[in-house]
């Protein structure tokens, strides 16, 4: 099995596009969408932009009751009402039990948007395995097959995976992804989970496509948002850091862009495909995606043994 050999995607579009921008003129009425951790950062902008373009959004977070807070000011300043909120902790597998089972009729976009960026100490999550393994993509893997059929009920349903460039840094380290044997490192074991959250969106691609359903990942950008709380901050470069408006582009535009429509299996970043990179960039801003990120074998593995942990 080999990576995709198909023309790249490019749009009119650059690092410097905004949310609204990407979907200007699209009419999103009758759509449903489910964004996770939408209390805060380009979760809340990524609500902003569909619901504004009439789209029924539900804000799947942690804390209802912040949630209840952004959805009042969404609604404010969207003019839709048609903005929910209901808790989910990607965090809990009962949590996400709970949230799919309670859901009624067909879903068109779902946003795997929460996650936590680098513990200082190794702590453990669902099933006892690596926290930033378990919450970025277990937690969200177990919400898509939850949410399988009402995708499927979509008609062309769109499932997004927000993953990071950070991916570069490691890939799932299948021998160990648990850091049992390994010395603990927050930066690699972030990196193996954007990984796998980019390996979600290749397998559910394949394995979901015949549903009409497609699936893509994407790096949203250098953004300065509570996600940096356990790094002191966000580090990059003042000339490619991006505004929450710019961060939440590539998200929207692959959550709601006819520019898209029908393609799946691929990993964005600054609104366009990024290109496949067999080393990691030596410089910051230079866009990328490993090979093993999108390798079809790896993502096969991934999606059997993640089955097994939530089953």
């Amino acid at each position: 099995m080999s990576i995709s050999s198909a023309p790249q995607i490019t749009t009119p579009f650059t690092a410097k596009s905004t949310a609204s921008e990407v979907i200007e003129g699209v009419d999103l009425s009758g759509r449903r969408a489910i964004v996770t951790g939408a209390n805060s950062g380009i979760g809340v902008e990524t609500a902003r932009a569909l619901a504004a373009n009439g789209a029924e959004v539900m804000l799947a977070v942690r804390r209802p009751v912040v949630g209840e807070q952004v959805a009042a000011d969404l609604r404010k300043a969207t003019g839709n009402d048609a903005i929910h909120v209901a808790r989910l902790d990607v965090a809990d597998l009962e949590s996400v039990r709970v949230f799919t089972a309670a859901w009624r009729g067909p879903l068109h976009i779902l946003i795997n948007n929460a996650g936590i960026m680098m513990p200082p100490e190794l702590e453990r999550g669902i099933g006892g395995h690596e926290q930033q393994f378990a919450t970025n993509y277990l937690g969200h893997f177990a919400l898509a097959l939850g949410m399988h059929h009402a995708l499927a009920d979509g008609n062309g349903a769109r499932l997004v995976s927000v993953s990071s460039n950070a991916h570069l840094f490691s890939p799932v380290v299948f021998d160990d992804i648990d850091f049992r044997f390994r010395p603990y490192d927050a930066l690699a074991a972030y990196g193996q989970s954007k990984t796998a959250g980019i390996l979600l969106a290749v397998e559910a691609q394949r394995r979901w496509s015949g549903d009409g359903i497609t699936a893509n990942s994407l790096h949203p950008g250098a953004i300065a948002t509570n996600l940096q709380r356990h790094t002191g901050g966000l580090r990059t470069p003042e000339p490619y850091r991006k505004t929450i408006e710019q961060g939440a582009a590539t998200t929207v535009f692959l959550a709601a862009s006819p520019l898209v429509e029908g393609v799946g299996g691929r990993y964005f970043e600054d609104v366009n495909e990024a290109p496949v990179v067999h080393a990691r960039p030596t410089q910051p801003g230079v866009p990328g995606v490993a090979t093993y990120a999108l390798h079809p074998e790896n993502a096969e593995r991934l999606w059997e043994l993640a089955s097994e942990i939530v089953r």
